[in-house]
């Protein structure tokens, strides 16, 4: 046997990475972090416990990978939402396409950031800290959106950034849940409709 055949036996079979954390996203996403065991990912994600620590390092560090890949992917509708021209549009645009995100079909329903480790124990608190981090970085760029509304003339002075950004994050946040408790794309469409009753619709 000669040496190229050798190396090309010797081999790790490559494979996908991108497609292989997306697998690892669902994981987490149905079993949450203390949930979704070594096995649990490396048969889903189609490796073996080498390739894993190979390609993405530990059991953290393949959350946080997977935490990346979902705010790029997944999280997107939410940056082509704060680029609408109107206060009022970025909105209604997050809240419509949250919707859609949280009951995509072949997806598990509800939001990665909430299930995957919105309680966790003691030795694995920072993952808890790390997405409730995350879900502060979203309201914090929707705040900060608000505020260049208010300065646009867009919105009115007196409204209050800060509190109507969490209203709406606070409004996805509880879209997600009841999403992964089964509530239907027509249940949570009329809940924004009521939602946005209390979304100002422009400076007066």
């Amino acid at each position: 046997m000669s040496t190229t055949q050798r190396s090309v036996i010797g081999r790790p079979r490559a494979f996908d990475a991108d497609q292989a954390l997306d697998r690892a996203i669902e994981v987490f996403w149905r079993q949450g972090y203390e949930g979704a065991s070594l096995s649990d990912l490396t048969e889903a994600m189609g490796i073996n416990k080498t390739s894993m620590y190979k390609a993405f390092g530990n059991k953290r560090d393949l959350f946080d990978k997977a935490l990346t890949r979902y705010a790029e992917i997944d999280m997107a509708y939410a940056r082509q939402a704060l680029a609408a021209p109107t206060a009022r549009q970025v909105a209604e645009t997050f809240l419509r396409e949250n919707i859609k995100a949280v009951t995509t079909p072949g997806r598990p329903p509800g939001c990665f950031s909430i299930q995957s480790g919105l309680s966790c124990g003691p030795a694995n608190a920072d993952v808890s800290t790390t997405l409730a981090r995350a879900r502060r970085g979203g309201e914090d760029a929707m705040r900060d959106r608000f505020r260049r509304a208010i300065e646009e003339g867009d919105l009115d002075s007196g409204n209050d950034p800060d509190g109507l950004a969490r209203y709406i994050m606070t409004v996805s946040e509880g879209l997600a849940v009841h999403a992964a408790a089964g509530a239907t794309r027509e249940d949570l469409a009329r809940v924004v409709d009521l939602a946005l009753l209390a979304v100002p619709g422009g400076a007066t």
